[in-house]
């Protein structure tokens, strides 16, 4: 489980940030869906730093700090849950998958951190 636990962790924390650093750029794409699904340009530095803040806590989470990776873990997977309604609002349905795997990523990161 020790193996296990660290690859999905490493994994989310990983993926979490190189998306987090997309919303900062912002890409093009970030840009795309954000106006597609109606979230202002404006709100897409503190998403960005919310979701590194995320990744960052996972990290030390990993390093020892467990409660901080829960607190870090629970946070991602709100934020993923209100990413999956916004999409669902939008009725934005052909890239749901993104933050749903995010939303799973997150959430397994969560199981796993709690279980150790």
């Amino acid at each position: 489980m020790n193996t296990t636990f660290i690859a999905v962790t490493v994994t989310t924390a990983v993926v979490i940030a190189a998306i987090a650093v997309a919303d900062l750029i912002p890409a093009k794409f970030v840009l795309a869906n954000s106006a597609e699904v109606g979230v202002p340009r404006s709100w897409l530095p503190a998403l960005g730093a919310a979701k590194l803040a995320g990744a960052a806590g996972l990290a030390v989470g990993l390093l020892g700090l467990r409660a901080l990776g829960i607190a870090a873990a629970v946070g991602l997977v709100l934020f993923f849950v209100g990413a999956v309604i916004t999409h669902l609002r939008a009725r934005v349905l052909y890239n749901i998958a993104f933050p749903g795997a995010f939303l799973c990523l997150s959430a397994a990161a969560l199981a796993l951190m709690v279980a150790q």
